[in-house]
């Protein structure tokens, strides 16, 4: 029989071994569990069985059309031309300033801007949406949460060096962050935002005459629509997104079609996205529609990453919020369709009538007299 001295050297030296073994198992749990993190994440969300397949946005599928193109009866301008004789828009001085894809507005292009800010604001608001301003800078937690890739070749976002921080790409990011690793009473939802945030987009590759001008830029502002809801929601919150951008163009007499995009033109996060597509006298050849609004169901895909959780008001248990995001409207291409679809012959740009509002004039004049710039 073996005496408790003996019984205890033993037993703590069995005890260290095991914690050196406990040691090396939760060593090796760790990177198991970052490789395990890192190949997920490259996993897209699942789709949405109508979803129409196809390798990129050739095989999207038109859902409706809305108004008619105009017919001029002159040669339309493309909105690079008629910003610079009207004074509106300075590519010259933001390249020399900031380098490629960066631009000055001036004058009326200022205010026009401020008034679509102000249309969509209060359409949202009315539609039941909280306005929020949101920072420009998130965590790149928050990026990689969201659905972004901050680092390496793939990124579309600027990080700012020595931190880990960037830029954010668009006002989604920063508003999907707020609520990361809450648990929301059931009661709250939905919860819906229209964001505005200026947004820095790297553009890498994007060179060439479709991306021209203002359509495809390295900073703008944009406003955005965020939506958390209960799995049971998502749905019908998409389409009311979709139902308020709509809103917004229909006010402003945009000629647009919808598109559903198809599966290879999907970003990883969306299970399904529908895309606004204004007409834009002046892109391509003759005309052609440019993508202008975006509404995405991206059901619980960011929730999951940025544990946003809901509790459930009768079993108390906690679940997966699912999230939603559109564009109420991209503001710089939203000047690109409304000075190449309301320019006149003689050179002046008449304004939408439902940003007259918010504005003292109702045309941008036209300059070849030597006009004097309005403020």
């Amino acid at each position: 029989m073996q005496k408790p001295q003996a019984d205890r050297v033993q037993l703590t030296a069995l005890g260290a071994a095991l914690k050196g073994e406990i040691k090396e198992a939760n060593d090796r749990l760790s990177v198991l569990a970052a490789q395990f993190n890192e190949q997920s994440s490259r996993l897209p969300n699942w789709m949405s069985p109508d979803v129409p397949t196809g390798a990129d946005e050739a095989s999207n599928a038109v859902v409706s059309i809305v108004g008619t193109p105009r017919q001029f009866e002159f040669r339309p301008k493309d909105h690079v031309t008629l910003g610079a004789e009207l004074d509106l828009i300075d590519f010259e001085s933001g390249s020399k300033v900031s380098g490629p894809k960066f631009y000055f507005l001036k004058n009326e292009a200022v205010l026009l801007q401020h008034a679509l800010k102000s249309l969509v604001f209060r359409k949202a608001m009315a539609a039941g949406f909280v306005p929020l301003h949101t920072p420009d800078i998130a965590k790149n937690t928050i990026l990689e949460g969201i659905g972004f890739a901050p680092r390496g070749d793939e990124s579309n976002t600027y990080e700012l060096s020595g931190t880990d921080l960037s830029l954010i790409a668009t006002a989604e990011i920063s508003v999907g962050g707020m609520h990361a690793d809450e648990i929301i009473e059931q009661r709250r939802l939905p919860i819906l935002y229209v964001a505005e945030s200026h947004c820095f987009r790297r553009e890498a590759g994007t060179a060439g005459r479709a991306s021209k001008g203002l359509y495809r830029v390295h900073q703008f502002e944009k406003v955005e629509l965020f939506a958390l809801t209960t799995p049971e929601q998502s749905a019908d919150i998409h389409e009311k997104i979709r139902a308020t951008e709509e809103g917004i163009y229909q006010d402003l007499g945009l000629p647009y079609r919808v598109v559903l995009n198809a599966s290879g033109d999907l970003g990883a996060p969306a299970y399904k996205k529908y895309d606004i597509e204004a007409w834009m006298p002046g892109k391509g050849e003759s005309g052609e529609y440019g993508e202008i609004t975006s509404a995405s169901n991206c059901t619980d895909y960011q929730a999951r990453r940025l544990n946003i959780r809901f509790k459930d008001a009768a079993t108390r248990k906690n679940h997966f919020v699912h999230t939603l995001n559109g564009t109420a409207c991209a503001l710089s291409r939203t000047l690109v369709a409304i000075l190449e679809n309301y320019q006149t012959a003689d050179g002046h740009i008449d304004v939408p009538e439902a940003i007259r509002p918010y504005l003292d004039f109702d045309k941008i004049p036209s300059r070849r007299a030597g006009s004097a710039a309005t403020a």
